[in-house]
């Protein structure tokens, strides 16, 4: 006969009759024994037959089998049959072994140190023996007497599993060096047959394994737009592969911990000033969800902060702290030896044993913590079902990840349609000045975006923060007229008249609220009412932050709390906003002459209206007359406004550095420009100096006045033409601003 896994299985358990027994000689038995046992790939079906086959072979009255578990240095033998008899059924046997649940160390008793010696015990009078445990005897009523314990091996010589066979039933007072030696023959082919029934075993469960996590990939990829949805799925795949009476995830409160840690290194807006530890401990962790699936039903609780006092709870605590899996063979202990002296009603009585293993995303950041409670066989789970439950924890990590990304994208962010409606509005609503235009508005977010991500400021700040961040930074001059606040104020314009100060960055603001309100517009229709009035008070921080008179208002407090280490949220959303405003000052070269070009042009423009419609001088910055001195003028401002800004945040955010290294690198190419620019003047005020001398010699010289004065603008306008190529002609001509 061959192993057919079809035939039924109390037929399979059996070995030959006793009729057929007698019939055969012991060779021939022993032969057709092995051939039994070879043929066959169901292990507890196999362990079944090599105790009734040792007990016959060797007038035994009753045998036990236990397997080799775990790793070194650690490994143990599990029973899987004990106290079987040549009349134990199969189904009797399993039940048994299954109640025991009896694990020994290796050298540990009779039977561990036989696995660890890997030599036979042939005890001839067990209670004289120290090796020998009483305690079954004394549970079931059965005196041992007689004990031959062997130990299996495999082809390699490991350790597979012990047998142990008690008694003789032909009133023998001991095992003979016979039985000794048949027991020894015998076992050593038991060894290959168990040791692929384990292969065929785990084949067949690996094949399982395969097909229920494919049918779970495939539910994750079917499902990522409901978390509920997606984790009833997974705990209900879990539940049925693994046998157990109930599953339970948590999900982790991911907003306290971002929060948590945020709180350690700055205030939120309108908060005091905290100071940032060197090493701030890492934030508790809590959930805020916990999903469950019962035998009958499934629930989902919503609860801020769960009960810790739950068993559940506390176990998954334990787990998500240390991130590392725990599997309890009696909770009830567990409860005891950390401390958990209160009743539980909820869970305490009806949680036996529990597998709980952390949930994780990409970056092993712990986003849950998945339970399975309660073995269906009353068992602690094996290994195998570790090492199960480990992929699904791994595909429930990547379920749970992109479904919280898809819901937090759909919560902060609106339908497409309004997204696109609002970005039109934004980018329409800026007039096509030479500067402050869209241009400008999607560089100013684009560094931001660059600052949150490359720069890692994001770990900083939650998500309607960055989201109220990346708004203010499109809408930050919305409106813009081209000139400054100075310009609105000198000419009593309305805007000055309805704001006292920061009067464009009220105007943007007030655009940008406009906006908003204006029909299929608001990106921010989805939040709650809580959560829009954040978002609305960032944004209106950050663009009022903008104004540069604000910036050297707080620029020294924001130092010195730097120096001290402490920080506040305003002023360093305040200082990031600033940071993005004039970004164009740490770009590539080539972008910032273009863009200073186009910054002076439009500062010239607004000379010349102070010159035509107020008759005011405009300062040097704004007179077109005094173009030439431009470079030297970007060195001011750079050491003025951007160095000591990218200086501070690039110390104390060393991810921010290629701002300040930017800068520092376009400081000296303007420094260069000034110093070819003052050689160049300083020869051409020598030449006037000279024609003056040469004309007080000709003084004589009939010459008309006039002409010595064309001469000498003629000189000075060939002295601006030779300043001019370095600063504006030497740069390729530029398209229209958007």
């Amino acid at each position: 006969k061959i192993f057919n896994a079809e035939s039924p299985l109390l037929q399979r358990s059996r070995s030959p009759s006793g009729s057929a027994q007698k019939q055969l000689d012991e060779a021939d038995l022993f032969m057709d024994l092995i051939k039994d046992v070879a043929n066959e790939l169901d292990i507890d079906v196999l362990c079944h037959k090599i105790l009734v086959n040792v007990c016959l072979l060797t007038s035994a009255d009753r045998g036990s089998l236990f397997l080799a578990k775990g790793i070194p240095p650690n490994r143990y033998l599990q029973a899987k049959l004990f106290d079987v008899t040549r009349d134990t059924e199969l189904t009797d046997a399993l039940k048994t072994a299954r109640s025991q649940e009896i694990k020994i160390p290796f050298g540990v008793g009779v039977a561990g140190l036989a696995a660890q010696t890997k030599y036979p015990i042939n005890i001839k009078n067990a209670y004289a023996d120290p090796r020998f445990n009483s305690e079954i005897d004394a549970r079931t009523g059965y005196k041992t007497e007689l004990i031959l314990c062997m130990p299996i091996c495999n082809y390699e010589g490991d350790v597979v599993g012990v047998a142990q066979i008690i008694n003789k039933t032909d009133g023998s007072k001991e095992f003979s060096p016979r039985d000794v030696e048949v027991f020894r023959r015998y076992l050593t082919f038991c060894g290959i047959g168990i040791q692929n029934a384990q292969l065929f075993e785990s084949s067949v469960l690996e094949y399982k394994r395969n097909q229920i996590l494919l049918a779970l990939a495939r539910s994750i990829f079917e499902e990522q737009s409901n978390l509920e949805c997606l984790v009833t799925k997974i705990m209900t795949e879990a539940r049925e592969l693994l046998k157990c009476e109930r599953c339970a995830v948590f999900i982790s409160d991911t907003d306290h911990c971002e929060s948590s840690h945020l709180e350690r290194i700055v205030q939120r807006p309108g908060g005091q000033k905290s100071a940032m530890p060197a090493l701030p401990p890492p934030a508790p962790t809590r959930f805020h969800t916990l999903f469950e699936l019962g035998a009958h039903q499934s629930r989902t609780t919503l609860t801020p902060r769960h009960d810790y006092k739950s068993t559940l709870a506390s176990i998954a605590l334990a787990v998500a702290q240390s991130n590392k899996s725990l599997n309890i063979s009696d909770v009830a202990d567990w409860r005891r030896e950390n401390g958990m002296n209160v009743a539980d009603v909820d869970d305490a009585a009806t949680v036996r044993t529990m597998l709980c293993m952390p949930i994780v995303n990409a970056n092993k950041d712990v986003i849950g913590v998945a339970q399975l409670i309660n073995k269906e066989n009353g068992c602690q789970f094996t290994e195998g079902d570790i090492s199960i439950f480990e992929a699904f924890a791994i595909f429930c990590g990547l379920g749970i990840h992109n479904t919280q990304m898809y819901e937090n994208a759909c919560k902060l962010m609106a339908k497409q349609k309004v997204l696109c409606r609002w970005i039109l509005s934004v980018k329409k609503n800026y007039r096509p000045v030479k500067y402050h235009n869209w241009r400008h508005a999607l560089n100013v977010a684009q560094t931001m975006f660059a600052m949150l991500k490359t720069g890692k400021m994001e770990r900083f700040m939650s998500d309607l923060e960055i989201l109220g961040l990346l708004v203010a930074c499109l809408c930050h001059d919305l409106d813009h007229r081209g000139t400054n606040n100075a310009f609105q104020t000198k000419t009593e314009s309305p805007l000055a008249i309805l704001y006292s100060t920061s009067t464009m960055e009220h105007h943007h603001f007030d655009q940008c609220v406009m906006i908003l309100n204006s029909e299929s517009n608001n990106i921010f229709q989805a939040l709650s009412p809580v959560d829009y009035k954040d978002v609305m008070r960032v944004v209106e921080t950050a663009i009022l932050s903008t104004d540069l008179a604000m910036y050297f208002k707080k620029r020294a407090k924001f130092h010195e709390l730097v120096e001290n280490g402490e920080f506040d949220w305003q002023m360093l959303c305040g200082m990031m906003m600033t940071a993005c405003d004039v970004s164009a000052i740490a770009k590539p070269w080539e972008v910032q002459h273009k863009v200073a070009k186009l910054v002076a042009d439009e500062f010239f423009d607004q000379g010349d209206l102070e010159k035509l419609q107020l008759n005011q001088q405009p300062i040097a910055m704004m007179d077109r007359e005094k173009k030439d001195e431009l470079p030297q003028m970007q060195v001011g401002f750079i050491d003025m406004i951007c160095l000591p800004l990218y200086k501070v945040l690039s110390d104390t955010f060393p991810w921010i550095q290629p701002l300040y290294t930017g800068t520092m690198d376009n400081r000296q190419r303007w420094q260069d420009l000034a110093e070819k620019i003052n050689v160049r003047g300083g020869k051409l005020a020598g030449k006037r100096e000279t024609a003056g001398a040469g004309e007080e010699e000709h003084r004589g010289q009939r010459q008309p006045p006039h002409h010595a004065a064309a001469g000498g603008a003629a000189a000075q306008g060939q002295a601006q033409g030779q300043a001019l190529p370095h600063v504006v002609t030497v740069e390729p001509q530029l398209g229209q601003p958007e």
